[in-house]
């Protein structure tokens, strides 16, 4: 009996090491075989097939990474604190480099994109922090990927998403802006001014060329207030109606 529990044990092992020479690799992974420790080459996707003990095999996954940049202290170029996160999407495009070259390619993409958000935003002022976010996320995304090259990683892109400020700086941006719009009120009511007086001195010589315009003008005048319905009117008379009237007492004057 020990014999037949001897061959059956002995049979297992032989069909688990047989079967552990298999893998199955999907159409978004890769293999990073090693012969002896030593890289030997890439496979997959489908079925491998190993060597137990000589080779071994290191899963990696190809498709695109979503990495959450946890909020980060930032000091602007102009000495104001903020925390600011961000979110960073990569791949890996060369399995080789990314197991060979780093430790852990995920680990060490976290904290270089951390170090790359301080630096890169710490070198601008807060108003470019908030208006120019999409230069400041390709400048992000270009220096990134650059160091992760040696790794085997493309990164694809960089998104700051949220830039925190305290309430004594959400104040003063508060009033800044108000001031901004005070200011463009009083440009626009100044230019306003300025057009209206260039078309009233306009008017002026065209009626300064033209006495009978004025006293059109004039009777208009009359016309508009009388239909405002008031019980009095008060108006002056212009001395070009008066001055004919004049000269007819004048003459009349004369004739006694």
């Amino acid at each position: 009996m020990s014999t037949i529990y001897g061959v059956y044990i002995i049979i297992g092992l032989v069909f688990a090491f047989f079967v552990s020479a298999f893998r199955v690799l999907r159409e978004y992974e890769r293999g990073v075989i090693f012969l002896l420790g030593r890289f030997w080459k890439i496979k997959g996707p489908g079925l491998i097939i190993l060597i137990p003990v000589i080779q071994k095999m290191v899963r990696v996954d190809l498709r695109t990474v979503v990495m959450d940049i946890p909020s980060q202290d930032v000091i602007s170029k102009d000495n104001v604190s903020v925390k600011v996160n961000a979110v960073l999407y990569f791949r890996v495009i060369d399995p080789e480099k990314a197991i060979i070259q780093v430790e852990s390619f995920t680990m060490a993409t976290s904290q270089l994109a951390q170090t790359t958000l301080r630096s890169v935003l710490g070198q601008h002022e807060l108003d470019e922090m908030l208006s120019e976010r999409d230069k400041l996320n390709i400048d992000i995304q270009q220096i990134l990927d650059q160091q992760t090259d040696a790794w085997g990683i493309k990164v694809a892109n960089v998104e700051i998403k949220h830039i925190d400020l305290n309430e004594s700086m959400i104040r003063a941006i508060a009033k800044q802006a108000e001031a901004e719009r005070e200011r463009r009120a009083k440009v626009i009511h100044a230019e306003g001014e300025l057009q209206a007086s260039v078309k009233l001195l306009e008017a002026s010589k065209i009626l300064a060329q033209q006495p009978q315009a004025l006293q059109l003008r004039y009777l208009q005048t009359l016309t508009e207030i009388a239909g405002e319905k008031n019980s009095t009117i008060v108006f002056p008379l212009p001395m070009d109606l008066i001055t004919p009237l004049q000269k007819l007492l004048d003459k009349s004057v004369e004739g006694k």
